[in-house]
């Protein structure tokens, strides 16, 4: 392996800076509720909301930002998020049920994603809005409404495979939503179904990081609106889903500089940097490289709140207009669904040290009380480097130890139990008793995949406030935002 270190420097803003800082409460923390552990700062998924609403206000449109709840399964953050004007996107019964225990009455929740009969039962019950995938959902809300005296249903049509005007499809086919171009058949059966359905109006949710794909659908969604009037109906929204994303990463130079490194790894003009070769889905074929790289874009220069101002500021592909100033003129208020970008620095997991050994190749091998269901970096493409938060703070800094190239084993028996498939790179080396803070985890990482395997331990989340010197804690499933944590949150 090269001697220069392909750091891949985590972005932590104050707050996680500040929780990152305080070696001596993170230990206190791990000593009494174990490894791995799961540290939420509730207070900052309110300001991220904030952010988002501010954006609308900067274009002068009325709409409601819904937490996608399948981000995190904490009950901090959503309490939190129950004391402020954000809103809740359930993408099943068990969101929808903690959404409601949590303090979000019906008439603040979307229930999304695939439905059962039992989870539209309880979201007509409770008054939520349904983002319908198609005619069968709608014809199964609509019989449900009509068998259960159930008040009229608010629903969104799910739309996808958008065009601009006389060009190719521009938006990629998707798994989810109706095609735009068989809306005919959606209105009919809403017309079907006037007593029981209310259309409130249209959305899409692309999984791709690309404004411009966004930006047609968008348009789409507008043109989509205009036939509901035509029809007869007083449509009055346009949902554009989630997928504003994170930037996990201080340094663009560092991303550019690691994933030519791994190019360069795979086509074998340096020694690999990844355990056992692994090329994150690219290959080398005859001296050739091919496949397609297949890591979350660790640094975005536009993200979250901000990407959702370009997307506003985008010119309509046909009309010209900006898509924020259409919003304006069809009357129509604008609903997002943003999950991973409203947990950013919303919490870190804590793994801590048990192990740290050498091959007799000189290979690093650091052995953690986690497995890699505990910090599902590897399964949703996210790479950066832990944090060492020292035990000891003295120990390691007149020692001669330098910067460390280091595979982290989980506490699983399997070979495949890595951490990260990717060699993290360390000022120094860790030392037994130290923890490994992975930062920035809140956004499906921390519990998206965690399980009981092999009867090991899941991690536990507390719920912290506060600044160092003056932490204060306590268990996820105890955070109230009128009480635990001594704050009032109306």
């Amino acid at each position: 392996m090269s001697d220069a270190p392909l750091y891949l420097e985590p972005r932590p803003a104050r707050r996680s800076s500040s929780l990152l800082a305080s070696a001596a409460f993170l230990h206190q923390l791990v000593d009494a509720l174990g490894s791995p552990l799961n540290v939420l700062l509730p207070d900052q998924i309110a300001e991220n909301a904030a952010r988002f609403r501010s954006v609308l206000a900067r274009h002068h449109l009325t709409g409601r930002i819904f937490f996608a709840h399948k981000t995190n399964r904490s009950s901090a953050l959503v309490r939190r998020l129950a004391a402020t004007g954000t809103d809740l996107d359930a993408a099943s019964l068990g969101e929808l049920q903690h959404a409601l225990a949590a303090g979000f009455t019906g008439g603040r929740i979307m229930a999304t994603g695939p439905k059962d009969p039992e989870f539209l039962w309880l979201a007509a019950r409770a008054g939520a809005t349904v983002n319908a995938d198609g005619p069968g959902e709608l014809e199964t809300a609509a019989r449900l409404v009509r068998d259960y005296g159930l008040p009229r249903l608010r629903v969104v049509l799910r739309l996808a495979e958008f065009e601009t005007s006389g060009a190719r499809r521009l938006s990629r086919r998707s798994r989810f939503g109706w095609s735009v171009k068989a809306l005919d058949s959606l209105l009919d059966v809403l017309e079907r179904h006037r007593d029981e359905l209310e259309p409130l109006g249209v959305g899409y949710h692309l999984d791709t990081t690309s404004v411009d794909e966004k930006a047609t659908a968008l348009e789409g969604c507008l043109r989509a609106l205009e036939e509901l009037r035509l029809r007869g109906f007083e449509p009055r929204a346009v949902d554009v889903g989630g997928g504003f994303g994170i930037s996990y990463l201080a340094h663009a130079g560092q991303w550019e500089r690691y994933t030519t490194a791994l190019t360069d790894a795979v086509m074998g003009r340096r020694p690999p940097i990844t355990w056992g070769g692994h090329g994150y889905g690219l290959r080398s074929e005859n001296g050739i490289l091919k496949g397609a790289l297949g890591l979350y874009p660790a640094h975005r220069p536009v993200a979250g709140e901000d990407y959702l101002d370009e997307l506003l500021t985008r010119p309509a592909p046909s009309l010209g207009r900006s898509l924020g100033t259409l919003l304006l003129e069809s009357l129509a208020d604008l609903y997002a669904e943003p999950g991973r970008a409203l947990a950013d620095q919303c919490g870190l997991t804590l793994g801590k040290v048990l192990e740290v050994r050498r091959t007799d190749t000189g290979e690093h091998l650091v052995r953690l009380a986690m497995n890699a269901g505990d910090v599902g970096l590897e399964d949703h493409g996210v790479l950066m480097d832990p944090v060492i938060v020292p035990r000891d703070p003295g120990r390691g800094q007149d020692d001669g130890e330098g910067p460390v190239a280091a595979y982290l084993m989980g506490n699983l028996c399997l070979e495949a139990d890595l951490i990260t498939r990717r060699a993290v790179f360390l000022p120094r080396p860790p030392h037994p008793g130290d923890l490994l803070a992975f930062a920035n985890t809140a956004a499906y990482c921390m519990d998206f995949g965690a399980t009981h395997a092999q009867q090991q331990p899941v991690a536990r989340k507390v719920a912290v406030s506060g600044e160092a010197g003056s932490w204060r804690w306590c268990l996820d499933d105890q955070y109230w935002p009128i009480s635990c944590l001594g704050e009032q949150h109306g």
